[in-house]
């Protein structure tokens, strides 16, 4: 394997993001290798399930010591992610998916990334929605609290599968919705990375077994991530990110718009 400098950059500055808010993984790391690297949209996605997957587990061992991990949540959206995350596979697998057309597959990445950026905008709001809703909305939000996040954790299989996109950014948004007061910042992050590590983990292997793994690339991208999670997981407990969550909104606005103009 031969070290590339630019790669490992990347892979540390998405690191770093990753870590900080459980945002950016595939909503940054794809983009970035389709259109700044040239690499091939569905190698793209594949390379980066299982980068994403191996970079949150040292983000989420940090956020284990740190005591910030609800794990009776991170089960909740697995019982859901999980399977949707193997048959999407399974649907990719014997309908021929896994070669769809690079254009096809680069509009669908744009339209998470944009979906993921709303995410981000709304998240504030949707947090003080559930906190402070209509009586009637509560009690059944209350009731169905458990069963929500499964199905939560469904759509987050299917999307994560198909685009790399949505384990972080969309997580975090549909869990600051769903567990307004329970998952604090700090919880909510670490949580959020612990969900996505066996989600990115299985979709990431499937893909590989579709041939969508550059290992070179893979390599040369974790070199520069472990140590940049590491950092941003640490600095998530201790620094608001609400800037920066903001800032990364509308560079994946940004980015989306050129992948579809593309």
């Amino acid at each position: 394997m031969d070290f590339n400098l630019p790669n490992a950059i990347a892979g540390l500055l998405v690191g770093v993001v990753v870590g900080a808010t459980g945002v950016g993984g595939g909503a940054l790391m794809t983009p970035v290798l389709v259109l700044l690297f040239g690499v091939a949209p569905q190698t793209a996605v594949g390379t980066d399930l299982l980068f994403a997957a191996l970079t949150k587990i040292f983000g989420t061992a940090v956020h284990h010591r740190q005591g910030t991990v609800d794990w009776p949540v991170v089960k909740r959206l697995a019982l859901g992610s999980l399977p949707a995350a193997a048959v999407t596979l399974a649907w990719m697998t014997l309908t021929a998916t896994a070669q769809v057309r690079s254009g096809f597959l680069i509009k669908a990445v744009a339209v998470a990334l944009l979906i993921t950026a709303a995410g981000i905008l709304s998240k504030d709001w949707l947090q003080r929605v559930g906190r402070n809703g209509p009586a009637g909305m509560m009690g059944f939000l209350g009731r169905s609290q458990v069963s929500l996040t499964v199905v939560a954790g469904v759509v987050l299989g299917v999307l994560v599968t198909l685009t790399s996109i949505g384990a972080g950014a969309l997580g975090t948004v549909l869990l600051v919705y769903l567990y307004p007061v329970r998952l604090t910042p700090g919880r909510l992050v670490g949580t959020d990375l612990a969900h996505a590590i066996p989600l990115t983990l299985i979709a990431g292997t499937g893909h590989l077994m579709m041939g969508n793994v550059d290992g070179s690339l893979l390599t040369n991208l974790l070199m520069g991530s472990i140590p940049g999670v590491l950092a941003g997981s640490w600095v998530s407990t201790r620094a608001p990110m609400q800037w920066v969550r903001v800032g990364l909104a509308v560079i994946l606005a940004a980015v989306a718009a050129k992948m579809l103009a593309t």
